[in-house]
């Protein structure tokens, strides 16, 4: 009922009842809702549940009647902060739409040449083109528009073949495209002037999708219900991107039908959920996805709301967990034809690892988890208004100084937060090499709290929701295994491509939260291997990078589909050393730390 009404809700899990933040307040009537169930009692303290607290995913509407349901503030998805750009390598501006404006002779009796053939010998006439043939949507335009444009219009060609629309007049100085990445949290939508490279306007909305699921593994749940599941979740996302088309063409002074191209990224799941394709075997073993290339696809056959005869560009997938956009950050970062070895990680609920150089490329991924996210963190949210974003703890007194997300009052902490508290808990000692908390220590802030020790970060009289913001123990060993599978990954490519720490010449992060991340707190908590800072590089959104480069340019496409078949990708769970190397890799920053000289030294151990 909330998703239908609009209420905007945190569903991490997708209303499993696995995560527990879809908290709501039952104000009146709450005895028509069904019956307090196990994972209620599970998420929600007895107080709490005295005070008409219930999961939103779990009370469900039993008998008729009025009921009232407060959102507390804690709960409400509040304003994401969205990361839209990063490094873009150059291109030769080479789009795949162009346009050819052409003088046509007047018909007479003499001459009853159809339309179509005068047009086309007009086009041949330039010089410029082989056989071309017509959009259907180009061929029911043309009669009305060259007698509008008195015998003279501006053809749009798709691949110098195809004309994808017929316009009056001369139009050529007109000629829009568009790029968007579709990443599980967020769109990012750019407006490309194809004539000059341009970017003219950037709009960006989180993932309507949410709702149904805040992770890849729900929303692939979900759309695999039914036909019509999937149908659902493709067309809440077309519809944002239509509408983030639409506000950025208004902001540039740009109609929605002069956009004559779309590049779209995005991980394999939203790829195919966007295409209308069924994911669900993208998330059983062994995970094949239903198209590797690059694919075209009519615009309006997805229901996107640009130029009718439009193409969609969907750049290539390298396997069921390594995206278009893993490409793209590949095709941004230029990591493929470096000279020396480069790593490209782009962190997120399922994060990707991209090793190699001019000579090879090698990619993976693990399930890193929505930890980073806020999930299963018990005060964790996304990075939104009130969330703490900075932390640090004074060693001696463990006084804690935070900082929010637009100085609004606390209400939670996002995944930068995260990284920062359990990096200053170790420094602190606070927490050992283990990741156990220290109870031993002195301090008002350290507690133990239903049989859970925990650090309070934030006290209630400075919270927006009025209860203390903490960080529990639980929410340790929650971040020991996320920061343990990325670490996995890079080490097992590492060793697979015979290579130390040592020899990593360049570490790219990628994605909204490692932009965030403070790079030293992340290698204090051994989230990547151990390289110099300088060596370090906060890439930004670049697989909206990646995106921009295929559509102004048709060698980027080309390129792309080089790369992929370059990768030699690496499936984690099916190697023999994936157990050995996470259980080390859970311990701060690792087992063997000689792995970690500098951070050993910092902390001392």
């Amino acid at each position: 009922m909330a998703r239908r009404a609009g209420a905007g809700i945190q569903s991490i899990c997708g209303g499993k009842a696995r995560c527990g933040k879809c908290t709501v307040i039952t104000k009146q009537e709450g005895d028509l809702l069904s019956p307090i169930t196990e994972s209620e009692l599970k998420f929600l303290s007895e107080a709490e549940l005295a005070s008409g607290y219930r999961l939103a995913c779990c009370a469900l509407i039993a008998r008729e009647g009025t009921i009232v349901v407060e959102i507390p503030l804690e709960t409400r998805l509040g304003r994401h902060r969205l990361l839209v750009e990063g490094i873009e390598a150059p291109v030769d501006l080479s789009p795949i739409v162009r346009k050819l404006a052409v003088k046509m002779p007047k018909p007479t009796l003499h001459d009853v040449m159809p339309d179509t053939e005068r047009l086309i010998e007009a086009m041949k006439g330039s010089g410029e083109i082989g056989e071309p043939h017509l959009d259907y949507e180009a061929l029911k335009a043309l009669p009305h528009v060259v007698r509008e444009g008195e015998w003279m219009a501006t053809v749009t060609l798709w691949g110098g073949r195809e004309v994808i629309c017929v316009e009056a007049g001369s139009t050529s100085h007109r000629l829009y495209g568009v790029a968007v990445d579709i990443g599980t949290t967020k769109l990012a939508c750019y407006l490309v002037d194809l004539n000059t490279g341009e970017i003219l306007a950037i709009t960006s909305a989180p993932n309507p999708q949410i709702p149904y699921g805040e992770d890849v593994i729900s929303r692939i749940t979900f759309s695999s219900e039914s036909p019509q599941s999937l149908a659902e979740l493709q067309k809440v996302v077309v519809d944002e991107i239509n509408r983030l088309v639409s506000t950025a063409c208004e902001e540039a002074g740009v109609k929605a039908e002069e956009v004559y191209d779309m590049a779209v990224v995005g991980n394999t799941a939203m790829h195919h959920i966007f295409l209308n394709l069924n994911p669900k075997y993208v998330s059983l073993s062994p995970f094949p996805a239903v198209i590797g290339g690059s694919l075209n696809v009519k615009a309006r056959s997805l229901g996107v709301l640009i130029s009718k005869g439009a193409y969609v560009h969907t750049e290539p997938c390298v396997a069921g967990f390594v995206g278009a956009d893993a490409v793209a950050d590949m095709l941004a970062t230029e990591i493929y034809r470096l000279n020396e070895l480069s790593m490209c990680i782009d962190i997120g609920t399922n994060t990707e690892i991209m090793l190699g150089d001019e000579r090879k490329l090698m990619a993976c991924s693990c399930a890193s988890g929505p930890a980073f996210e806020g999930a299963h963190i018990k005060h964790g949210m996304r990075a939104a208004t009130g969330a703490i974003e900075r932390i640090f703890i004074d060693p001696e007194s463990l006084e804690v100084t935070y900082k929010t997300i637009e100085d609004a009052k606390p209400r939670g902490l996002c995944g930068s937060a995260i990284v920062d508290v359990i990096a200053e808990m170790l420094k602190a000692k606070v927490i050992d090499h283990s990741g156990k908390v220290n109870t031993e220590l002195k301090s008002a802030r350290l507690r133990v709290k239903e049989m859970v020790p925990e650090l309070v970060i934030a006290w209630g009289n400075e919270t927006e929701g009025g209860n203390d913001i903490a960080v529990t123990q639980r929410d340790v060993r929650e971040i020991q295994l996320a920061k343990a599978a990325i670490y996995t990954g890079a080490s097992i490519l590492m060793k697979k491509m015979g290579v130390t720490a040592s020899g990593i010449k360049h570490i790219f992060i990628a994605g909204a939260f490692g932009t965030y991340v403070d790079p030293r707190s992340a290698k204090v908590i051994g989230m990547y291997p151990d390289v110099p800072l300088d060596r370090v590089k906060f890439a930004g959104n670049t697989a909206g990078s990646g995106a921009r480069m295929t559509l102004k340019s048709v060698k980027a496409r080309k390129l792309a589909e080089e790369i992929r078949a370059k990768v030699e990708y690496l499936e984690l769970g099916a190697d023999p050393e994936f157990e050995g190397e996470f259980t080390n890799a859970l311990f701060f920053p690792h087992l063997e730390l000689d792995r970690f000289p500098s951070v050993r030294r910092m902390l001392g151990l």
